[in-house]
């Protein structure tokens, strides 16, 4: 089964993912990632992706999708993929397609997790984690059992991410909005496209998720 998780920053696309892999041996394709390995290893999109990059451009759809397409011929794939960040425009998502269907493959759902932006700033900015072990908190709905101490180690130093404030979210948001969102309504003309309220509780969520990759 191959799926398309959307939704803004902080919507809680990669929890979700983090899940189906451990539950359905999925794999989490976020391009980020890819390219970072690719480049690391040297790979002849690797090599084109980093040239792009340290000439100070972006890199094409072309080279995103050549990378893709690498990334399915690996053995761990063959169980199912879950995007997670791409496609991002309805051009990618055309190409995607594409190059799918000339791997006889096709992708079986597109689940948007859908979320109120007022709710969304305060998760987002409510959030720290451990400076030790990563551990994660949030100032309302997840805090230290002991203020100041985390659960996991024991350690009294937290951090926070320095693009995980109000005016940020809010930019992200938008670009969300202007750039992403449009990709909804090209996966609901071809049937695909489920929405769920991605600010319900995270078990919440999952059971939806669930449901709907079930009924597939």
């Amino acid at each position: 089964m191959n799926i398309i998780l959307l939704g803004p920053p902080g919507a809680g696309k990669g929890t979700q993912a983090q899940r189906l892999q451990a539950e359905r041996g999925m794999v989490q394709l976020s391009t980020g990632d890819m390219l970072r390995a690719a480049v690391a290893a040297g790979t002849p999109v690797g090599l084109k992706a980093k040239a792009v990059m340290d000439a100070g451009q972006l890199v094409s759809d072309d080279i995103m999708i050549a990378l893709i397409s690498d990334r399915l011929e690996q053995p761990d794939a063959k169980g199912g993929v879950i995007f997670d960040g791409f496609p991002r425009t309805t051009a990618q998502a055309e190409a995607l397609d594409a190059m799918l269907a000339e791997k006889g493959l096709k992708l079986d759902s597109v689940v948007e997790l859908t979320v109120d932006e007022n709710a969304l700033v305060e998760r987002v900015t409510g959030r720290f984690s451990c400076a030790k072990c990563g551990a994660g908190y949030h100032d309302r709905f997840k805090q230290t059992r002991v203020a100041g101490v985390c659960d996991a180690c024991g350690s009294t130093e937290f951090k926070r991410r320095p693009d995980d404030n109000e005016a940020t979210v809010r930019q992200r948001m938008a670009e969300y909005h202007e750039k992403t969102a449009p990709i909804s309504n090209y996966y609901a003309d071809k049937g695909l496209l489920k929405r769920i309220d991605g600010m319900a509780d995270m078990d919440k969520v999952h059971a939806d998720l669930a449901a709907i990759l079930n009924a597939g």
